[in-house]
């Protein structure tokens, strides 16, 4: 498929930052990676993830109506609101990874999109932004937009030996083979988890790579909080 020039990546870049949230990579996609059609059918050319990456994102989420309302799933009706807009400003589809089953397979398309790697963890781990990151969504364009290369890099677990991620949490919820859900709701409903509830995961917390894009306790609390009521 022939690269297109009447959409100019940086210009997208920019507005997704107006937007709050923060560029997460982008690729072009083959039938094999499971891209919905777009509304009129068309297969899309350029999928553009977007989310959160350390700190940042995370105040516009914060400052939202969303975050102050009570409802349930406020940050996932935050994503919907503002990726949906966004969306609309650039002439792309929205597609969310939650609202499922069935779900989209955004840690797939997050590979393609920029250099993540499966942790010891079984989460993403990215080079400079550690296991402090998020993917709230993607914008789906028709067109096959030319885009930066790709970041090469490798996966900083390689390189670890200590592995200090497996020997923190504090009922051995993570084996490096598996994670042991039960377990870890156990210890935070038991009132034995409180550190973890509101500073956050301690196994996540651990890990050395990104370690100054850890989340703030508010950030962290919101997150952990999240996790344990869909439990």
């Amino acid at each position: 498929m022939a690269e297109h020039t009447s959409i100019d990546f940086p210009d997208v870049d920019a507005r997704i930052i107006a937007a709050g949230l923060v560029l997460r990579g982008a690729f072009h996609p083959s039938p094999g990676d499971r891209v919905p059609a777009l509304p009129d059918g068309r297969s899309a050319g350029t999928l553009v993830l977007v989310g959160f990456a350390g700190l940042q994102g995370w105040p516009s989420f914060a400052a939202s109506p969303e975050a102050a309302d009570g409802e349930r799933h406020p940050l996932d009706r935050w994503s919907r609101r503002v990726i949906g807009a966004l969306a609309e400003a650039v002439g792309a589809a929205p597609l969310f990874p939650f609202g499922g089953p069935p779900f989209l397979p955004f840690h797939e398309w997050a590979r393609a999109a920029e250099p993540v790697f499966t942790s010891p963890l079984g989460v993403l781990i990215h080079p400079r932004w550690g296991l402090f990151h998020s993917y709230r969504g993607a914008l789906a364009f028709a067109e096959q937009i030319a885009l930066p290369a790709r970041v090469q890099a490798v996966s900083p677990c390689d390189s670890c030996a200590a592995k200090p991620c497996l020997k923190a949490c504090p009922v051995g919820a993570f084996t490096g083979k598996g994670y042991d859900v039960a377990a870890c709701v156990g210890h935070l409903r038991s009132g034995s988890g409180t550190a973890c509830l509101t500073t956050g995961c301690l196994a996540r917390g651990a890990c050395p790579v990104g370690a100054e894009h850890r989340y703030v306790p508010a950030q962290a609390g919101f997150h952990m909080a999240a996790f344990l009521a869909a439990q």
